[in-house]
């Protein structure tokens, strides 16, 4: 006989219940009931939705064509019982209490089939950026791990395991993509395709605290010429060839990785950078040394195709950050894609002296007061940018 009462089910005040034998009634603040079956299987603790509460249960001979008891998602306390007894026995049998909770139901989604759909709902809401990074970064750093596994069975640790080859290693990714992983939970939620909310704090007590720095680590400019004659006598690789452009125009990763051909007039050798590309989502316009222009004449498509990306991955999307961070990996360096911008910048503020600070900020896409850009007059103002950026290449070094 288990601890609760009808009458206590009725009465209960917000939080967790025992019945007994790993039958829990859950109360929310807001009134809402549901019943929960904790097991042991494998070692391991699970915990099993069976429904909500049902504060009204009609009387046996008033229940006709009654769906079948592992179906029925409004529950009794009796009801509950008995459920939460067969899905003991199923557990016990070596089956998945689970799966045979829902054998009957409509089909439950796996992780990467919730994700898309998350996705497909939800882009129209995002920039096109972070609408291209969402699926991008599951696919290449939680799809293989979590990817098959229905939505309604994913917990804490199957997180924390899809986590931990990057949580060291690329801790700003590995924070965004257990971000987006907790998206696509908290939309299946909404969907019906789980009955618990997403696991929190949980999934990173199993992971060492991240060591956060406030600068990026960044190769000292002296030594950007070496490296970058080092990358061109390597075989050209998508990762190699964006690593040169990154350097070659100071740009950040993220926008190498989104730039399209329609984006670029070699001609005029300015790259017309629009908005939803950039950190500070306002359009920006770069120019191009000829060292830039030159290793994208090397690469441009014929014919070209205006909304063609730069650099496409083996999955047809744009290349991952891994993409040249594994460029940097293979020199046995701890320097990051993103310090070339600092190389630049320190470069520029040593050697360039005759140059002002804005405009060094400017050409890096970082916000100049208009004040600044008035007080050299706009035209002035491109024009030392673009002074700044050819002695940049010519300093690194031309093919």
């Amino acid at each position: 006989m288990g601890k609760l009462t009808a009458m206590a089910v009725r009465n209960a005040k917000a939080g967790r219940h025992a019945d007994g034998a790993g039958l829990y009634l859950l109360v929310k603040p807001s009134g809402a009931r549901s019943w929960l079956l904790r097991i042991q299987q494998e070692g391991k603790r699970r915990d099993v939705g069976l429904g909500s509460v049902d504060l009204n249960p009609k009387r046996e001979n008033d229940e006709g064509d009654a769906p079948p008891l592992l179906n029925r998602r409004i529950l009794s306390l009796a009801e509950a019982r008995e459920k939460a007894t067969l899905l003991r026995k199923f557990t016990k049998a070596g089956l998945d209490p689970i799966i045979e909770r829902d054998r009957d139901r409509g089909r439950i989604p796996t992780f990467e089939e919730a994700a898309i759909a998350c996705h497909a709902e939800l882009k129209s809401g995002w920039t096109a950026k972070h609408a291209a990074s969402f699926l991008a970064s599951l696919e290449e750093h939680a799809f293989a791990r979590l990817g098959k596994h229905r939505i309604d069975s994913i917990e804490a640790s199957h997180v924390r395991d899809t986590l931990a080859p990057i949580w060291q290693e690329i801790p700003v990714m590995a924070r965004k993509v257990r971000q987006r992983i907790g998206t696509v939970l908290h939309f299946a939620k909404s969907k019906g395709w789980r009955a618990s909310e997403p696991p929190g704090a949980s999934v990173t007590m199993g992971l060492a605290r991240q060591i956060r720095s406030g600068n990026f680590a960044a190769m000292p400019y002296a030594d950007v010429p070496a490296f970058v004659a080092r990358l061109r006598s390597q075989p050209a690789t998508n990762g190699r060839t964006a690593l040169l452009l990154t350097i070659l125009t100071a740009a950040r990763s993220g926008e190498i990785r989104s730039a399209c051909w329609e984006h670029l007039d070699l001609e005029k050798q300015v790259w017309n950078r629009p908005a939803d590309l950039m950190k500070s989502r306002v359009a920006h316009t770069i120019t191009l040394n000829d060292a830039a222009v030159e290793l994208l004449r090397s690469i441009e498509p014929t014919p070209p195709k205006a909304s063609q990306l730069l650099f496409v991955g083996k999955s047809g999307k744009a290349i991952s950050d891994m993409t040249m961070t594994k460029v940097l990996r293979a020199t046995n360096s701890n320097i990051t894609v993103h310090g070339f911008r600092s190389s630049f910048r320190d470069w520029a503020a040593e050697k360039m002296p005759a140059i002002p600070d804005p405009v060094a900020e400017a050409a890096l896409a970082h916000a100049v007061p208009d004040r600044v850009i008035a007080a050299y007059k706009r035209t002035k103002f491109v024009e030392m940018r673009q002074q700044l950026l050819t002695a940049w290449g010519d300093f690194v070094g031309k093919p």
